[in-house]
């Protein structure tokens, strides 16, 4: 494990015994292996997105780092705890947002809600104050810190989560879909608070969400989890490489012409003076631009990074014919 690694996982696995009833009175018994032999680390201060499909494990890893659930096998510690063995403990330096699993207070007003986890954490009073009004501000709660928590919109009950999680200073941050239910000028607030929150205090941050536009704002480090194995774990810029994702450039002439010729480069949309080309993620958009540039009047022109979710749905195809075509060899030689 690294020496300033503050999440450490060596291959942590969960198993999860399931029962399904085949017929009268009987029943059967099978395993499924929700996490298989995951190792990663996170440095302090680092902001990762965990992505993956519904089912492949990421909740569960989360619920591991939580104490909520105890891995099946292999090593796990968090800032040097073992969160099933002390849990307690742990809870004073971690935040946790679980998607729509609200840890608010239902029926009561979301002030009280604050107001008991301010007893819980045992916060002082200057800097429970100091953090929920930052929180109010930057979160836009002000109007709602009477309301009961029942009353409350899912995106106004999010703001609120998000708040709760971070009262208490915790050196980690889990978020499950920290923008759900968010219209688009709530999720660029969020996102703002998430980094200022990175960068001034340090927190880690771990973070799971189908929102794509999450893990590209925020992170620069990436995790992809299937069927309980890891994937993927690098910078966001390689994720496009080993899914063989394309950019594309965006191109804006000052009269309209006929489709570009710039291979590898391919056009694939004209409108008027604008044309779209598609390009191998791998390949240099300087010497693509450089060269359009000394053959087309240009204008204007942008890059555009691929799709992440086409990249990781690719990811899968891969991988799913690798297993097959290797299941086949396997068949072959038996």
């Amino acid at each position: 494990m690294q020496d300033d690694a503050f999440i450490e996982l060596d291959g942590v696995e969960k198993v999860f015994d399931v029962r399904k009833k085949t017929g009268f009175l009987k029943r059967e018994r099978r395993q499924v292996r929700a996490v298989d032999s995951i190792s990663f680390t996170v440095a302090r201060g680092e902001m990762v997105g965990y992505i993956g499909p519904n089912g492949a494990g990421k909740s569960t890893t989360i619920k591991m780092l939580t104490g909520i659930l105890t891995p099946s096998g292999g090593r796990l510690r968090v800032a040097g705890i073992d969160p099933s063995r002390e849990r307690k403990r742990l809870a004073h330096r971690i935040g946790v947002v679980f998607g729509q699993r609200t840890t608010l207070w239902w029926d009561l007003p979301l002030i009280d809600s604050y107001k008991l986890m301010h007893r819980m954490y045992r916060i002082p009073d200057g800097r429970y104050r100091e953090n929920l009004d930052r929180l109010v501000e930057l979160l836009d709660l002000g109007t709602l810190l009477d309301v009961p928590v029942r009353q409350l919109s899912l995106g106004q009950r999010m703001r609120g989560d998000i708040a709760a999680a971070l009262l208490h200073d915790p050196e980690v941050l889990y978020l499950d879909e920290p923008t759900i239910g968010l219209d688009v000028i709530s999720k660029a607030k969020v996102r703002e608070f998430l980094r200022d929150v990175n960068a001034e205090r340090g927190t880690t941050v771990l973070l799971t969400t189908h929102d794509l536009q999450d893990i590209e704002q925020l992170c620069s480090r990436v995790m992809v989890i299937d069927h309980g194995r890891m994937m993927y774990d690098g910078p966001l810029a390689g994720l496009h490489e080993v899914g063989e994702g394309e950019r594309t450039l965006v191109v804006d002439l000052e009269r309209e012409l006929p489709p570009i010729d710039a291979a590898p480069a391919r056009v694939v949309k004209v409108e008027g003076p604008r044309q779209w080309l598609a390009f191998p993620a791998g390949e240099s958009a300087a010497v693509l631009v450089a060269r359009i540039a000394a053959e087309y009047p240009l204008v204007d022109l942008s890059v555009r990074e691929p799709d992440i979710e086409a990249v990781i749905a690719k990811m899968y195809v891969d991988q799913a014919g690798q297993a097959e075509r290797a299941d086949q060899a396997g068949r072959a030689v038996s």
